[in-house]
């Protein structure tokens, strides 16, 4: 199982934080300051998998990549294999990519959702990710509208 994704800049900041097993805010604080201290301090040439049971608890691993000046980590169990939860990630920058390049204006925690649910795999195709996202927006957008009904719907101002 996936227990969270968070995305930090290289200074430590938390950009997204989302966990799938309840935290509190203070255990969630504690926890992206361990792993930053981790993560910063690593060098360039080793694995992106960490087992992580002294930051997390048993049974748990990171898998973390860096763009830009943004680290992306997945906090998973034994469960999940690490090379699709590497893959899970490169979906998920994939699809903010192309969700920005668009000039799609959307939230991130859409998007995450999109590809996990609960904690767990839902969708692993950018595109389909992508798709989903734009008729969400679109949905949006017409429950967003003024509604125009003419006048030839019999009753509709009878309420």
């Amino acid at each position: 199982m996936i227990r969270g994704v968070i995305v930090m800049n290289d200074q430590g900041k938390p950009r997204l934080v989302k966990f799938y097993d309840y935290q509190t805010v203070e255990k969630q604080q504690e926890l992206i300051r361990r792993i930053y201290g981790v993560l910063c301090n690593r060098a360039e040439n080793v694995s992106n998998f960490i087992q992580a049971d002294s930051i997390c608890g048993p049974d748990t691993q990171l898998v973390y990549k860096t763009y830009a000046t943004l680290y992306f980590v997945f906090i998973f169990d034994s469960s999940e294999n690490e090379l699709a939860m590497l893959d899970l990630m490169q979906v998920f920058v994939e699809t903010l990519d192309k969700c920005f390049s668009n000039q799609l204006i959307w939230q991130v925690y859409t998007i995450l959702d999109e590809i996990i649910l609960g904690g767990q795999v839902l969708e692993t195709s950018s595109a389909e990710v992508v798709k989903a996202v734009e008729e969400i927006s679109k949905l949006e957008k017409a429950s967003n509208t003024t509604m125009l009904v003419p006048k030839s719907i019999s009753g509709w101002q009878s309420w």
